[in-house]
């Protein structure tokens, strides 16, 4: 699985046109499956984004987490995450998952994000067409892929 994580003041969805969510002062993760990932490093993977320091403190450093802050999430599905552009002009997405387990990850990752005291939770709609607009603060924009830990593993 693929994030990419933004430190943002404000963000949101609008999903199909209608209905948009959004947060404050927070996280907006972009959430890609691959093919061939696995659904057990997806509590490892919510835990990491909560838990990850990337807002100031009284000093300056990156030293504080959106859950020691008690600040809000919105996640978004991303399947384009995993575009290949080795060759020609149009990406392949042949390394995204399949629809059905990449929906499920999806789910399953906001679920277990949902069991950290945050805020708020947004998410967008997996296969919904989505308009995502944010503030970037800093700009901080971290990307987390569970390929690199297993090969650093």
């Amino acid at each position: 699985m693929k994030l990419v994580i933004q430190r943002v003041n404000i963000a949101s969805v609008t999903i199909n046109g209608g209905e948009t969510r959004s947060i404050g002062r927070g996280l907006c993760v972009l959430f890609g499956a691959g093919a061939g990932d696995g659904a057990e490093l997806i509590p490892k993977l919510a835990e990491k984004t909560a838990k990850l320091r990337i807002f100031s403190d009284g000093e300056g450093k990156m030293n504080l987490s959106a859950l020691e802050l008690g600040l809000e999430v919105l996640v978004v599905p991303q399947f384009t995450l995993f575009a290949d552009t080795k060759k020609g002009n149009r990406p392949s997405f042949t390394g995204a998952a399949e629809p059905e387990f990449a929906k499920n990850a999806f789910e399953s990752y906001c679920a277990e994000l949902e069991k950290y005291s945050l805020k708020k939770l947004e998410r967008g709609e997996f296969g919904a067409h989505m308009l995502v607009s944010l503030e970037n603060d800093g700009p901080v924009t971290i990307i987390m892929d569970t390929r690199e830990w297993q090969r650093n593993a």
